[in-house]
């Protein structure tokens, strides 16, 4: 088993190497500052890691399927950005506002498509289980893009929903990603379900820190402006769990909540300022916190189900300790 700065530095040398056309320019152009913006390229490392766990052969049949994880996630963000008006990804514009967004979206659908050609270079033995989890991974990342959309405009999201939605949005990409490495690997099912079980897990802590650092991380090394989700009324496990709060404690509260929340976006700054001191006065800083921390818990609890030594789990615990450790 090679140690995670060996994989991590393998995943960087196949980044690297990767090579797209040169024409069409402002389609592949976008396609290229997008995969050069960097990020920590957590899901081709889950992907490689969890292949290490069962094999040591690591090469462009398992490398190649790893960085297809890291260019479909991209796409995602690109069309993300776009949907969320966003304005800045890792501290640069993003692709829509570089170029705009027609070209944004064109060059999102065929990161899309690249993505699902680099699946395709798993081992004949294992590649029709690695394009069927794939395959059902892209879909249900749509869906929960789409149910993301349909909660702006309501006004009555549980918690449960909400977990519900990143755990399609975000978490069944990690765990794919987690599992993938395992599945090409030929592994048992009970192993790839529990690696599965744990990236997925690990995704939920990870979207809800995502959540918290949007309104408590720092801008400069977040990498987007703080307080977008605040000034867009997303719906995020912050303010749901603050509408609750305020709920039970009558209507007055929630009235005042909902006033904050109709504040123009005009008033920017002041928006911002004003419902994260109502975040404060309900301690969802605090109760965030530790929500990331129980589904960090129950990640971890998932690896013991993998039949994996001491020294396997190590490296996986690793791994979600940088990603919730992180600063952006």
């Amino acid at each position: 088993m090679l140690k995670l700065e060996q994989l991590y530095s393998l995943v960087d040398q196949a980044v690297s190497r990767l090579e797209w056309p040169v024409e069409p320019k402002l389609l592949y152009d976008p396609l290229r500052y997008m995969m050069d913006m960097g990020g920590k390229r957590l899901r081709p490392r889950l992907c490689l890691v969890s292949y290490n766990l069962f094999k040591d052969d690591i090469g462009e049949h398992i490398l190649t399927p790893a960085l297809a994880l890291e260019v479909f996630h991209n796409f995602t963000l690109i069309h993300d950005d776009i949907m969320d008006n966003a304005d800045i990804r890792r501290g640069v514009p993003t692709v829509y506002r570089k170029w705009n967004d027609n070209i944004a979206i064109l060059s999102g659908d065929t990161m899309c498509l690249w993505a699902f050609k680099m699946i395709g270079q798993a081992p004949k033995e294992t590649l029709a289980k690695a394009l069927d989890l794939f395959t059902k991974t892209t879909i249900e990342v749509c869906e929960g893009q789409q149910l993301d959309m349909d909660f702006e405009t309501r006004n009555d999201v549980s918690l449960k929903e909400y977990i519900q939605m990143i755990g399609l949005k975000t978490s069944v990409l990690l765990a794919c990603s987690s599992a993938m490495g395992a599945v090409i690997a030929g592994a048992d099912d009970k192993a790839c379900k529990a690696l599965y079980d744990f990236g997925y897990k690990l995704g939920i802590a990870f979207q809800i820190q995502d959540d918290w650092l949007d309104s408590f991380g720092d801008e400069k090394t977040f990498g987007k402006k703080i307080g977008g989700d605040i000034l867009n009324n997303k719906k995020t496990w912050l303010l749901i769990k603050c509408q609750e709060l305020a709920r039970e404690k009558g209507k007055d509260c929630l009235l005042r909540l909902g006033n904050l929340l109709e504040m123009n976006q005009s008033q920017g700054q002041k928006k911002i300022e004003a419902v994260k001191a109502f975040y404060q006065e309900f301690d969802i800083d605090s109760l965030a916190r530790k929500t990331i921390n129980s589904y960090y818990a129950e990640a971890m609890m998932s690896l013991r189900e993998c039949g994996l030594d001491l020294d396997q789990v190590r490296q996986m615990e690793t791994i979600a300790s940088s990603l919730l450790g992180r600063n952006r």
